[in-house]
């Protein structure tokens, strides 16, 4: 019985998961930033999967055996623009009091943080019973 390949799908959709998590966190870190390096309010990060064809091996007449996975395409920022209020103390405030605030709604990352979240346990959870089986199908040798 072989595993590996199941592992390195479910290992791909761990990594991309992660990284889903990690844009998240640094979605809702950044909630309340009205000036960037560039002097622009935040602009919540997307992250963009796509799926891709893993070569696991060689079957026994010599083509390749493949899997499919997931990878990150692409990290992309939403174009929306921020909520504008009126605060003129705000050091970011144009000449007419108004701060642009940044696009990212904090219901919304936690929605996405959740699914993210429950994505990668039903991962991890693949690699666990596949751990499982392997040592079950050794047991039955002895």
């Amino acid at each position: 019985m072989n595993i590996m390949p199941g592992l390195e799908s479910t290992s791909s959709a761990l990594q991309a998961e992660k990284l889903r998590m990690d844009i998240i966190g640094q979605n809702i870190a950044n909630a309340h930033t009205t000036s960037g390096p560039d002097g622009k309010p935040y602009a919540r990060q997307m992250v963009q999967f796509e799926s891709e064809l893993l070569k696991v091996g060689e079957r026994q007449d010599g083509t390749p055996a493949m899997l499919q996975g997931v990878k990150v395409k692409d990290i992309v920022s939403d174009k929306t623009p921020g909520q504008l209020i009126y605060n003129p103390g705000h050091p970011d405030a144009d000449e007419k009091g108004m701060v642009r605030l940044p696009n990212v709604n904090l219901t919304h990352e936690m929605v996405d943080l959740i699914t993210a979240s429950r994505s990668y346990e039903a991962n991890l959870q693949v690699v666990r019973t596949s751990k499982q089986m392997a040592q079950q199908a050794l047991k039955i040798g002895k």
